[in-house]
């Protein structure tokens, strides 16, 4: 193991010996320290006058700067959300397109984007340019062509959720900036994975759901807005987004000015105490194993898989056009409906996404598991 690698770490999660799990960008498995925080805060919550009005706030704050962190953010404009659907929905909520004009996706990108966009281009008479790759040409090379002065958003992610396949966020940013383009970025599928540094980016608005690469629960997410949106309209009035709210004896004073930077556009019951509890336990661990740490190992891992994947004789990027933690091998159309049972019955979990096996590992999987994997894709390709 070098010095820029974490190793393999499966004791911290709990995945039993004989599961070999590679399902990381569908839900992650639990870290124990994660699950432990859970049980503890909902033990807790069973006793609530141990919880004070102060506890409403402090652990949320918390988390708000964990986030910031990870993402080389400040956590003045991190949101706490539920999900991406809520995350595009504010950004939707906040950005305006008119007719004549358009708002750029990938083919078969995630849906939660997608039905978002289009309903925000039908509000507006724009519409919805679905950017395609050419053969041998790289996601972000399709999205440079197509972008030009009739875009006004750009909805794009770090990686591709069907297969891993990578997008240059820098050059993207850059070109949408200069057009003077509304930047969102979906980083479900990279945020804990994969290095990010809203600063450089500088997108309108940044999500992530945390339950995946971040190692958190379900139910929890996270939004970054930029500053010049931070006076915008949220989705939902809540009494705790409102200024003054830590003071439980006023609420009825019914204030119209709210928290300051990003907090009012959280979700009413972002206080969710074991929720939190446990985001906070995950995002403490990836931050002290250090993203680009985590990278590099996975990367260790990926690239194992794509040689045992490609001696099978199926089709895998190359290391430089896909992330490090996940990858996808294009499946023979016959194999596609009889993959995932075959895998499950050696007790080996992947997903199938479009014409992908997608194969996304953390950092529980050790060489046994890949040997599982890849038997039992011999087995099932055979």
């Amino acid at each position: 193991m070098s010095s820029t690698t974490l190793g393999e770490r499966r004791a911290v999660f709990d995945v039993p010996a004989d599961v070999a799990y590679f399902n990381t960008a569908n839900l992650s498995p639990l870290l124990r320290r994660v699950r432990d925080a859970g049980a503890e805060a909902l033990a807790r919550r069973g006793r609530p006058w141990t919880i004070s009005s102060a506890d409403w706030f402090s652990d949320v704050e918390r988390l708000r700067s964990l986030f910031g962190r990870l993402v080389g953010a400040d956590a003045e404009g991190v949101a706490i959300i539920p999900a991406t659907s809520y995350g595009f929905a504010v950004a939707a909520r906040n950005l305006r397109v008119r007719e004549g004009e358009a708002i750029l996706v990938l083919a078969e990108e995630y849906p939660s984007g997608i039905h978002t966009w289009r309903a925000l281009a039908r509000r507006g008479g724009a519409r919805v340019l679905n950017v395609t790759r050419e053969p041998g040409q790289s996601w972000t090379e399709a999205v440079l062509g197509a972008l030009d002065e009739r875009i006004r958003v750009v909805s794009v992610p770090h990686v591709h959720w069907t297969d891993g396949a990578l997008l240059d966020l820098e050059a993207i940013a850059d070109r949408a900036h200069a057009l003077g383009c509304a930047l969102v970025i979906d980083a479900s599928q990279s945020a804990g994975a994969l290095p990010l540094d809203v600063g450089r980016l500088r997108p309108d608005f940044l999500v992530s759901v945390g339950y995946k690469w971040l190692l958190g629960p379900f139910g929890l997410s996270f939004l970054h807005v930029a500053r010049r949106h931070r006076d915008g309209e949220p989705l939902e009035e809540n009494w705790i987004a409102r200024a003054g709210s830590e003071d439980f004896s006023t609420l009825t004073a019914y204030r119209d000015e709210y928290q300051p930077g990003a907090r009012r556009f959280d979700m009413g019951q972002r206080t969710s105490f074991h929720l939190v509890a446990m985001a906070i336990a995950a995002l403490e661990q990836i931050l002290t194993w250090e993203v680009p740490r985590i990278a590099a190992t996975l990367s260790e891992t990926t690239t194992v898989i794509a040689a045992r994947c490609a001696a099978l004789g199926l089709t895998v990027a190359p290391d430089a056009q896909r992330g490090p933690h996940m990858l996808g091998a294009a499946l023979p159309a016959g194999t596609r409906a009889s993959i995932l049972p075959a895998l499950q019955d050696a007790r080996c979990y992947a997903a199938v996404r479009g014409a992908s096996l997608r194969i996304a590992p953390h950092l529980h999987v050790n060489s046994a598991d890949v040997d599982r994997l890849s038997d039992a894709l011999a087995h099932a390709t055979a």
